[in-house]
């Protein structure tokens, strides 16, 4: 009998000695570049949605296995033999629900890119809330080079790297370096391979020593101000604030805050 094949979603969950837990989420399939079938997709969004029932969860960390590849792409061969439009159409959707399920985690969620980030690895990437790079990683959505349109959350790309760098993204489907990535926005910071764990930790950190009711707040008013008229999110901002007060977490973390500065 020929052994199990691993998941192609790992899971690791790390109890933090500030309090609370981080989820480090692999996609494990390196010997195709992390690339994601439709199945895989659905196996991700459903680990995010049962990591974000965890009320002690911080931040979520996304990656991918080995040193090569974010997530390459989707399953070009499975892509390929779809029967119908009706089948291309759900592979589609769950491209979505796997992007969405980033979106709608109520904790921070960070994309540690260490290779190749390109299709529904760049979506993907697109829906955290962080995103940091090796220096050996590329990106491109290269989807017209195989007969189809890049879609699904490949519209959040104008918000973050502007419309003319997406334009060229999708309209050439050719690669750009970390360095262009992290020029043109879609990176917030950028590593040497060899250091990027630190880079991430640099963020995980200092969300999990945040007020954690604070921090889901946040993610949640976020959202608000990306659908929101100006007025509305302000208001949306003010409420928030409200709730915030309604827990002793806000006079716990200043008071502490002003012992701290006293001291000095």
């Amino acid at each position: 009998m020929s052994p199990a094949a691993e998941p192609t979603v790992l899971t690791r969950i790390e109890q933090r000695s500030e309090g609370g837990r981080v989820a480090y989420v692999t996609i494990n399939n390196p010997a195709k570049r992390n690339a994601l079938a439709a199945e895989d997709r659905a196996k991700l969004a459903a680990t995010m949605r049962e990591l974000a029932q965890d009320p002690e969860l911080r931040a979520a960390v996304i990656t991918g296995a080995g040193e090569k590849s974010f997530i390459g792409g989707a399953h070009i061969g499975q892509m390929s033999t779809f029967p119908n439009p009706d089948a291309a159409a759900e592979g589609s959707r769950m491209t979505h629900l796997a992007c969405d399920s980033m979106r709608r985690m109520p904790v921070p969620v960070i994309a540690r890119i260490n290779g190749y980030c390109l299709g529904t690895g760049m979506e993907i990437a697109a829906s955290c809330d962080l995103r940091v790079g090796s220096q050996n990683a590329l990106f491109g959505m290269p989807e017209v080079r195989h007969g189809i349109p890049s879609g699904m959350e490949a519209c959040l790309l104008p918000r973050l790297i502007g419309w003319g760098k997406t334009m060229e993204l999708v309209f050439t489907g050719k690669m750009i370096d970390a360095a262009e990535a992290h020029r043109c926005g879609f990176l917030e910071r950028l590593a040497p391979l060899e250091r990027l764990d630190e880079a991430v930790e640099y963020w995980v950190e200092a969300i999990v020593t945040a007020g954690p009711r604070a921090i889901r707040l946040q993610k949640a008013l976020n959202a608000d101000w990306e659908r929101m008229a100006i007025a509305d999110a302000v208001q949306r901002g003010i409420e928030a604030i409200g709730k915030a007060h309604m827990s002793d977490e806000p006079r716990r973390l200043m008071q502490a805050f002003l012992q701290r500065r006293q001291k000095r």
